[in-house]
C-alpha cells in the first residue's frame, strides 16, 4: 500500500514527500523550511536511521512503524502560542490510533475508554506503555520567519526492545492497521484539529480533548525539571498546555517542560 493523505488533509492544501530511507523526518522538513517551504508538507521514510525524540533522546524507528513529519506554517500565530501545536498534535495522533484499532477486543475503538492516553507532554500510551511520540521544533530562519516542525513516530509493526519503560505497538494490540493507513488517518486528524485550533486563537477546545484523555489526571505525579522534583497531583494543564501540580501544602505550581513521573514510580523519582 502507498501513502496517501486524507481526502480532507488534501482539500485542505497539505502536500506529501515520501522517501524509501533519510536521517531524520524532523530534520528533512527543517531542510525544506530552510529552501523557502512554508508547508504544510508531509515529510514520510518507510526507514529512518537517526529519529531523535525529546532532550536529545534516540528514537528507533523499525521496519513496518510510521515515521512522519509535518512542517506546518505559523505565519501569523503568537510566539507564545506555537508551543499548543504539540497539544493539537498530541489529539490528533490519539485520535488515529483509535482509528487504527477500530473494535479490535482490547485495542482502544475510540469510544470514551481510556486505554490510549497521551502523557505529557508528548507520548501516546497504551495501557500505559508507549506507544508513539511526538517531537516539535521550531526554528527562526533567515529574516526573521519561523518555521515549525511536528515529528510523529508510531510504533505499529513493532516496539523496540531494552527500553527503560514498557513500549507496545498497534500490531501487538491486535490491530491489522500499517503505517500508510495510520499516516492517512493522522493526517485527516490534523486537518480537523488545526481548524478547531485556529492558529493558536481557540486553544480551549484542544485542551479539553487532551485532558478527555488525559494519563495520570488527579493522580500522584512527580516531575523532574532541571535539578528540581515537583511532588503532587495532576490537576490539569493550563491555557498554555503548562503542566499544573497541586503539591501537598495545597499550592499550585506551573511546569513548562520536565519529566513525567504517574504512581508508584512518582514515588521513587
Amino acid at each position: 500500500m502507498s501513502y496517501r493523505l486524507s481526502e480532507a488533509a488534501r482539500a485542505a492544501g497539505h502536500r506529501l514527500h515520501v522517501h524509501e530511507s533519510l536521517g531524520s523526518t524532523n530534520t528533512e522538513a527543517m531542510e525544506r523550511a530552510r529552501a523557502g517551504e512554508t508547508g504544510p508538507l508531509w515529510v514520510v521514510a518507510r526507514r529512518q536511521e537517526a529519529g531523535r525524540g525529546r532532550r536529545g533522546n534516540t528514537w528507533t524507528s523499525l521496519p513496518g512503524n510510521l515515521a512522519a513529519s509535518l512542517l506546518w506554517p505559523v505565519a501569523g500565530v503568537e510566539a507564545d502560542r506555537v508551543a499548543t501545536l504539540g497539544f493539537v498534535a498530541g489529539v490528533s495522533l490519539a485520535a488515529a490510533v483509535a482509528d487504527a484499532c477500530g473494535t479490535v477486543p482490547g485495542c482502544d475503538p475510540g469510544r470514551g475508554s481510556r486505554s490510549i492516553a497521551l502523557k505529557w507532554p508528548n507520548d501516546v500510551l497504551a495501557d500505559g506503555a508507549k506507544l508513539a511520540g511526538i517531537l516539535l521544533e521550531a526554528e527562526v530562519l533567515p529574516g526573521g520567519r519561523r518555521a515549525v516542525v511536528i515529528g510523529f513516530g508510531v510504533n505499529v509493526a513493532a516496539s523496540p526492545e531494552g527500553l527503560a519503560y514498557p513500549a507496545t505497538s498497534l500490531s501487538a494490540l491486535g490491530s491489522g492497521a500499517g503505517a500508510e493507513k495510520v499516516l492517512e488517518f493522522l493526517s485527516g486528524h490534523v486537518t480537523e484539529a488545526t481548524r478547531l485550533w485556529d492558529g493558536g486563537r481557540t486553544f480551549a477546545g484542544i485542551r479539553a480533548r487532551w485532558l478527555a484523555r488525559a494519563a495520570g489526571l488527579g493522580s500522584r505525579i512527580a516531575v523532574r525539571t532541571g535539578g528540581e522534583t515537583l511532588e503532587g497531583l495532576f490537576d490539569t494543564i493550563d491555557e498554555g498546555g503548562r503542566l499544573v501540580i497541586l503539591a501537598p501544602d495545597g499550592t499550585r505550581r506551573t511546569v513548562t517542560a520536565g519529566e513525567v513521573h504517574f504512581g508508584t514510580a512518582a514515588t521513587a523519582a
